[in-house]
């Protein structure tokens, strides 16, 4: 029996790592710690199933279809007093981006306000922790016999491929005037293996913030009983 040529044997692993963690820029992780919750009490959240987050809060009463305005707050960087200037600064252009996306959004279906009005929605989101992915392990780990055998190892073991970043975050959504809480969700995302970004330290980051700005989106459009609702990839 003859050897199969290198290049064979490696599109051969790229292709097994490839389904394993998937092309799409993040995916959600297996765990997210529940303690890690800042904007409201842990004891509120229970697990999630399917497509639903890690944790979830969902206000029986609440009545999304009587809201025809949404209050976005800038994004909260959680741990900003632990961040050196470099790692506060990139975090801040992630938290400037999610505001980006999750505005873009939402005013497909609201009213974006400024101020509490009545029928408005206020969402508030914070980034609890964020990861850069380590481009040359990343790369070694795609594109490397070795380095793959490796990555599919801690991907069945850990959940998470090597060398990708990742990012957890969570939002509370309240009646802007009230201040009732009508949801809140924590949850936990992770890179995937995407070749033509694998020397880029937060596209997983920022995918996964494109991705939950889009749940939110279906998410309410669900709850309020739309027929167009989008659920994201």
């Amino acid at each position: 029996m003859k050897w199969m040529k290198t290049p064979v044997l490696v599109a051969l692993f790229v292709a097994g790592a490839l389904q394993m963690g998937g092309c799409a820029g993040s995916y959600q992780a297996r765990s997210v710690d529940l303690k890690e919750s800042p904007l409201v009490n842990p004891e509120i959240l229970v697990e999630g199933s399917g497509n639903q987050a890690l944790y979830r809060y969902v206000n029986p009463k609440a009545e999304v279809k009587s809201y025809n305005k949404v209050m976005i707050d800038p994004v909260i960087i959680y741990k900003d007093g632990e961040l050196d200037k470099d790692q506060l600064e990139n975090l801040q252009a992630l938290a400037n981006n999610a505001h980006v996306y999750l505005s873009k959004e939402l005013e497909q279906d609201y009213t974006v306000v400024t101020s509490a009005e009545p029928g408005t929605m206020r969402i508030q989101w914070a980034i609890i922790d964020a990861d850069s992915s380590k481009p040359a392990r990343n790369t070694i780990s795609t594109l490397s016999p070795i380095g793959i055998g490796l990555n599919i190892v801690k991907m069945s073991v850990t959940g998470k491929q090597m060398g990708v970043g990742e990012i957890t975050l969570q939002m509370k959504i309240t009646d802007a005037s009230s201040g009732e809480l009508l949801g809140a969700a924590l949850d936990r995302r992770v890179g995937g293996k995407t070749i033509t970004k694998l020397w880029s330290s937060w596209y997983n980051a920022d995918e996964a913030l494109k991705y939950w700005a889009k749940k939110i989106r279906f998410a309410l459009c669900d709850n309020r009983g739309g027929t167009n609702c989008v659920m994201p990839d």
